[in-house]
């Protein structure tokens, strides 16, 4: 196909339309420098019917392509004609210039799709952004309805499933901030919305009747509606929800290409909700399973004052291998209150599923709570059936309110004796001892017996209290002698005081270097009467 090139000029005898220039499919015509048509071609006579030769160009041919031959001969123009876009090649020779329009409608239909596709490709990684970057589902849903809106609606409404109860919602308009509402509605009174939110392939907007649209669809004040899609929120295995997207009556329905497009953003709203919903799900379950695996809150019990800390070898974790306990037991002396602390083999998550099947056992054998000895034989036989050969070592402490003393029963089981902090501030060892639980298949332990009178404590710890590197080298334990002499500042402190003190002191040793599980636990005959707590339970207030 001949074609004109610009960096050939046309001869000069196409100004009289011999040489056959004529019948050239690119429209081509002659301008002298007055504006005046001389010469043009069949193609150039259909595109400007009202153009001929000796005419003015001006009201003949488009406005565009007289301003850049009256501007001066330069560089290619474009412009339109009609519904055809055009490239205007000036070719100048003598005193007129040849315009070769050739036709670029479709090259620039392909710019302008690759250039919409582009936008829709960054569009979508931005939104995908937008949608991970939180894994809360509320905010999750306002972040999809809220691009719906802005980018492919005048407004849209994102529902997620509901079992049984009214739907979670968020609406937004265009330009406005999204609203959240629960909808107590029937999903089926707008077609395909049930199916969507069953996860059923969306229905084709031009399927549904915009004036079917239930008035709770519709944002306060939209005004008619003109076109609605309705699209399923794919999850991960599961339905995540629906997205309805509505367009006002004064502007055009939704294409096949925007309803397409909208399944795409559908898809990764909805990728991002599952997240979201599943992420809330696993945190539930673990703020569960936490609750079971971490430290009681202790205070009073029986009149006896009981305090506990735990600092797990991770700082980032919340739990780990060792535990404390207070239970209520009764007994052949009657009621008493047995504390347990101990230390499992091992650090974290495996360490502390340990721990919670130990203390559910120990629970269960609280009827045993009276004999320290058949209690650990028991606990003993338990756990040599553990299959991942862990061990754990214990101590047991029954306690009983006896007038202003408080009579213990301690008993250790492979773990470091309790320390006795008497009124005067020495420091006393109790003289109990006993071997590893889940290790052998018979035990012995020899449990002692101990008196606290007002203001005395017994101190139960892990040997990550006396095993903490630290100091100033940064190599040193902090050992048992810097333990008793910390209990030894104890003197006449309630409970929770002794307990703040030692795991404070541990720490500042420490440093930042790293250490094992730290648990300490103590129980301390309370100075004076007491005024405030009811049946012996709660904090209480003492007079000194």
């Amino acid at each position: 196909m001949p074609v004109a090139d610009p960096a050939h000029p046309a001869p000069a005898v196409a100004l009289d339309g011999t040489e056959g220039w004529s019948a050239a499919p690119a429209a081509a015509l002659v301008v002298d420098r007055s504006g005046t048509i001389r010469a043009l071609n069949d193609a150039a006579r259909l595109l400007f019917p009202a153009a001929g030769p000796g005419r003015p160009a001006a009201g003949a041919v488009a406005d565009w392509l007289v301003a850049a031959h009256e501007g001066g001969v330069g560089d290619v123009v474009h412009g339109e004609v009609g519904e055809l876009a055009f490239a205007a090649h000036p070719v100048p020779h003598g005193e007129a210039v040849t315009w070769w329009l050739l036709d670029e409608t479709e090259a620039r239909s392909a710019r302008e799709a690759l250039a919409r596709e582009q936008e829709r490709t960054a569009f979508l990684s931005d939104a995908s952004a937008a949608l991970l970057g939180s894994l809360n589902l509320d905010r999750c849903m306002e972040v999809a309805a809220r691009l719906a809106a802005q980018h492919l609606a005048d407004a849209a409404l994102v529902l997620a499933p509901a079992a049984g109860g009214p739907f979670p919602a968020v609406s937004c308009v265009r330009g406005g901030e999204p609203v959240r509402a629960r909808l107590a509605v029937d999903p089926d009174e707008l077609p395909g919305l049930g199916e969507a939110l069953q996860g059923f392939p969306p229905v084709p907007s031009r399927w549904l009747d915009p004036d079917a649209a239930p008035r709770w669809v519709l944002p306060p004040g939209f005004g008619t509606v003109g076109s609605i899609v309705v699209t399923p929120l794919p999850g991960h295995g599961v339905p995540a929800g629906a997205l309805v997207l509505l367009r006002r009556g004064d502007r055009a329905s939704f294409t096949a290409s925007e309803e397409l497009f909208a399944r795409l953003f559908a898809a990764r709203a909805g990728a991002a909700m599952s997240a979201a919903r599943v992420f809330a799900l696993q945190a539930s379950i673990t703020d569960t399973l936490m609750r079971e695996l971490l430290p009681p809150t202790l205070e009073q019990l029986g009149g006896v004052e009981f305090a506990g800390r735990y600092r797990p070898a991770r700082d980032g974790e919340r739990i780990g291998g060792d535990f404390y306990d207070v239970h209520s037991a009764v007994t052949a002396e009657g009621e008493e209150s047995l504390a347990v602390l101990g230390d499992v083999c091992g650090k974290g998550l495996d360490a502390a599923v340990l721990t919670g099947k130990i203390r559910t056992t120990l629970r269960a054998l609280l009827p045993m709570a009276g004999d320290h000895h058949r209690l650990l034989d028991l606990l003993n036989r338990t756990l040599g059936d553990n299959a991942d050969a862990r061990y754990v070592t214990l101590v047991l402490a029954s306690a009983r309110r006896e007038g202003a003393d408080v009579r213990l029963r301690v008993t250790c089981a492979g773990h470091p004796p309790p320390l006795v902090v008497r009124a005067d501030g020495r420091v006393e060892e109790a003289e109990t001892r006993g071997s590893l639980i889940g290790v052998l298949p018979e035990i012995e332990s020899v449990g002692a017996e101990l008196t606290l009178h007002p203001g005395e404590t017994c101190l139960l710890y892990t040997d990550g209290i006396v095993e903490a590197k630290g100091g100033p080298l940064g190599d040193a334990m902090f050992g048992e002698e810097r333990l008793k002499q910390a209990l030894a500042e104890c003197a006449n402190m309630p409970a929770d005081a002794v307990v703040e003190r030692v795991q404070m002191l541990a720490s500042q040793w420490i440093g930042r270097g790293t250490h094992d599980d730290m648990a300490v636990l103590a129980i301390t005959a309370p100075r004076g009467q007491h005024l405030a707590a009811v049946g012996g339970h709660g904090r209480g207030r003492y007079t000194a």
